[in-house]
């Protein structure tokens, strides 16, 4: 046994006893790294599904100590992923010392190889990709849920997947397929944590007459590109490895739980691995303390089990799998290419130390306010959704949709914190506050500019750029983003300005007033627990603010919005339709409360708005929404010509807003001059539950869902305006 290998041993504490038959223990499901009780070793449930490698769906159980474990009394039960009722398979017999147990379970409908002898046989038909595997004291079925660590009635549990709800501390993670099982990543040991206890891997069935494997056996000492490989997936994936290499990043906090390893000097101008990454993550998981990880630039072997975690090669590590190199390594030399445009050549570079050399535009900010993203797009434009400017389902659209791929890629904070829940949202962002403490703005279209080396990886479904530890607000971060804001609009010219402006449920009526009115309402709440905003309110109640000072604060963003925005007629949208509230007769109450906050705010009466129609040129109140489309303009620039009109009777608005029109001509103009205005709020894309259905449906060809609905909406919009 090599020199490290007995460090890992020591650390493993493996408990060595008399041997014989012993009762297997009567304690709750309880993290046991040492290895002194019985496990659920292995979990299969793609038996006679199509692409299975074997026949039947299977559990298997490990003895890890040196004595015989009766399993009399016992039994292994499996529900679904979010199920409570279990399914029971009585055991009997004993597992020998190291050794295993086979519990054979349901066949599917296509036969493939048989399975090793089984020691027990049930008739449960298990989910080839998430469920739930307890290994019970008791032939009862077991309907806790939850974290079920420490549940006095479990010796194990395993929720497999990516959806369980039962599970010790997390499920695994990953949901399986015909061709892969959930096994242990290291014999008998038990931290009570399903996500780092468990590595996929194709199935391996064992049963009691499978011999006493070697309890420590010397792992493969292996380079750092031949774990990678050169496909998707490690060719090692299931196996237990020894590797070196130089560490190139960190992240002992915020949730990532490991670290990156690559093998000494590789990077700089040549690849002496074409094909193959030279760099690895490292998993630690809970059970590696903060002080065991290893700095950036420190030299080191690691030995745990390869295994392949949504999408992404890792190796899964203890603390004594870690350990520092007599002689250190060659430096790392950072990578400067540009970003790779294809799957194959960003797995070759999976985990590597990059410095990019593309322009990168900013393409999205959807998450960086929750998980602090960035998603960004080689060259000088943001990329494009396919249907903007083709056709779906046409050449011109794959087209659009293939340069996507090639140049989308995400910037991250080296962290998997949720920005918007619990404790974190009291935590400044990375990105979005600088480490002065300024707010920083990030805009579509800005150029992003690296100074920093980053780590390329596959997360979360999607290549990102990490830094190389967790990224504070307080901290430098890898790139900088241009602040592209302008002070006030650019100049447009012309004699009059139209502008648009969707004031996102704007409602002067409150939630706390709606319910004294005898409304009901629930609410969502600030850091504090004070209600900020409503959620639901019924019967047709406000959508806007809770109470009156979130009104305020509201108010005085869209008036400071709109006095800027100088334009001399603007349509509103998602304003309060009040004639909608309980006891309130003025359709217009919210749009007149705005416009006076407009006009105090002016210092003058600079803004009117256009009254709405008589209620005879209006849909029936039960057809209206609770919000509504308006029409506001200045006294000095235009004057009304004529009443509004609102679209009644068109079938086609049936779950929109229905288009609002108003003539217009500027202050002393002949009436030749009257021009017509026409504000839209259509059918959003989004989908609905029940889902849409028909030519509504979301068909996944990027036009979203009720595109037939919009489309009519559009063509009647076309003939009101005519109109």
């Amino acid at each position: 046994m090599s020199a490290s290998r007995k460090r890992v041993a020591l650390g493993l504490g493996l408990a060595v006893v008399a041997s014989g038959l012993v009762a297997a223990p009567a304690a709750p499901a309880s993290a046991n790294p040492a290895g002194t009780g019985l496990v659920i070793s292995e979990v299969y449930g793609g038996g006679g599904n199509s692409g299975a490698q074997y026949t039947n769906d299977f559990i298997e159980l490990y003895n890890p100590t040196a004595s015989a474990i009766s399993v009399s009394g016992l039994s292994v039960q499996y529900r679904s992923a979010t199920g409570t009722s279990a399914q029971v398979t009585a055991l009997s017999g004993s597992v020998p010392a190291q050794g295993h147990y086979l519990i054979q379970q349901a066949a599917g409908a296509t036969p493939s190889a048989a399975l090793p002898s089984a020691d027990a046989t049930g008739v449960v038909s298990m989910s080839g990709s998430n469920g739930v595997v307890l290994l019970a004291t008791t032939t009862t079925p077991v309907s806790a849920v939850g974290d079920l660590a420490g549940n006095a009635a479990l010796l194990d549990a395993v929720g497999y997947g990516t959806t369980p709800t039962s599970f010790e501390t997390r499920n695994t993670g990953v949901a399986l397929t015909n061709s892969t099982a959930v096994a242990r990543s290291a014999i008998g040991a038990d931290t009570n944590d399903n996500a780092p206890d468990f590595v996929e891997a194709a199935p391996t069935p064992q049963n009691t007459a499978s011999g006493s494997p070697d309890p420590d056996p010397d792992p493969s000492s292996v380079a750092i590109a031949a774990i990678q490989g050169t496909g998707a997936a490690s060719p090692l994936s299931g196996q237990t490895v020894t590797t070196s290499g130089v560490v190139t990043a960190t992240y002992p906090t915020g949730g990532y739980q490991g670290f990156y390893l690559q093998t000494g000097g590789t990077g700089g101008p040549s690849d002496a691995t074409p094909g193959a990454s030279d760099a690895v993550f490292v998993y630690g998981g809970s059970g590696l303390a903060a002080g065991a990880y290893p700095a950036i630039g420190d030299s080191v072997t690691v030995t745990g089990p390869v295994s392949e975690f949504a999408g992404s090669t890792q190796i899964t590590v203890t603390a004594s799998g870690i350990v520092g190199a007599t002689t250190p390594d060659a430096a790392v030399t950072t990578l400067a290419i540009a970003y790779p445009t294809t799957e194959a050549a960003r797995e070759a570079h999976e985990g590597e130390l990059l410095a990019p050399t593309d322009r990168f535009t900013v393409t999205n900010s959807y998450a960086t306010n929750q998980y602090a993203e960035i998603g960004l797009a080689t060259g000088d434009q943001p990329l494009i959704q396919p249907t903007d400017v083709a056709r779906p389902g046409t050449a011109a659209a794959a087209a659009v949709a293939e340069d996507n791929l090639r140049r989308a890629v995400t910037l991250d904070d080296g962290a998997s914190l949720n920005f918007l829940s619990g404790a974190n949202r009291n935590v400044a962002l990375p990105y979005l506050t600088s480490p002065s403490g300024a707010p920083v703005p990030i805009r579509v279209g800005a150029r992003a500019t690296f100074q920093q080396s980053v780590v390329l990886e596959y997360r979360n479904n999607t290549w990102k750029l990490q830094p190389r530890t967790q990224l504070t607000a307080a901290a430098a971060p890898p790139a900088t983003i241009a602040n592209t804001r302008a002070p006030a609009p650019e100049n447009v010219p012309g004699d009059l300005r139209i502008a648009t402006f969707n004031v996102l449920n704007y409602f002067d009526t409150t939630g706390a007033a709606f319910v004294q009115a005898g409304g009901s309402c629930t609410f969502y709440d600030d850091r504090q627990g004070n209600h900020v905003g409503n959620n639901t309110c019924s019967p047709d109640g406000p959508r806007g603010a809770a109470e009156a000072d979130d009104l305020a604060r509201q108010q005085a963003k869209i008036v400071a919005a709109i006095n800027g925005l100088g334009a001399d007629v603007v349509s509103l949208e998602e304003i309060e339709n009040s004639v909608k509230l309980i006891g309130e007769t003025d359709r217009d109450g919210a749009l007149s409360t705005l416009v006076s906050a407009l006009n105090q705010a002016a210092g003058s009466a600079v803004w009117a708005f256009a009254p709405t129609p008589a209620p005879a040129d209006l849909p029936a109140l039960s057809e209206q929404d609770v919000i509504r489309t308006a029409f506001i303009y200045k006294v000095a620039r235009v004057s009304l010509v004529g009443a509004s009109k609102v679209l009644v009777g068109a079938a086609a608005f049936a779950n929109a807003r229905e288009p609002l029109a108003q003539a217009f001509k500027p202050i002393g103009a002949p009436d030749d001059q009257t021009f017509a205005v026409v504000v839209n709020h259509f059918k959003s894309k989004g989908n609905s539950s029940p889902a849409a259905t028909g030519d509504n449906a979301d068909t996944g060809n990027g036009t979203g869902a009720f595109n037939g609905d919009r489309t009519r909406q559009a063509a009647s919009l076309v003939s009101f305006a005519d109109t």
